[in-house]
């Protein structure tokens, strides 16, 4: 699917008015898959204010944000307008503590 320019821009302002940005299938208190659950439940041990966006319900999103990436699934997770990954590498990077070092870096308070 190719991006068209009103997407790409809500995409854009979504991900530049929120420090911290999942697209999800589902939201923050009703993931609807089991990778969306997984990087919340991440989210949540350490983090007590970001922003979810159900593509499930908005399908122009649901297709845009993976060309506006160019990552083929959900979730996808921005940390202060860059793009950090999916599930598998939300996790990896979570056991590692990068994550965690990411948000920090970036001045996104992660509590312990």
């Amino acid at each position: 699917m190719s991006l068209d320019d009103a997407t790409s821009e809500r995409i854009k302002d979504l991900i530049s008015s929120h420090d911290v940005v999942l697209f999800m299938k589902g939201n923050r208190h009703a993931p609807q898959c089991g990778f969306s659950a997984t990087v919340v439940g991440i989210l949540d041990s350490h983090l007590p204010d970001y922003e979810t966006l159900d593509v499930l319900s908005n399908p122009d999103i649901r297709e845009g944000i993976k060309a506006f990436s160019s990552w083929p699934t959900i979730p996808q997770l921005y940390v202060k307008g860059e793009f950090v990954g999916g599930c598998d590498i939300i996790r990896e990077t979570y056991e590692t503590g990068e994550l965690q070092d990411l948000m920090n870096t970036k001045g996104v308070k992660v509590e312990a």
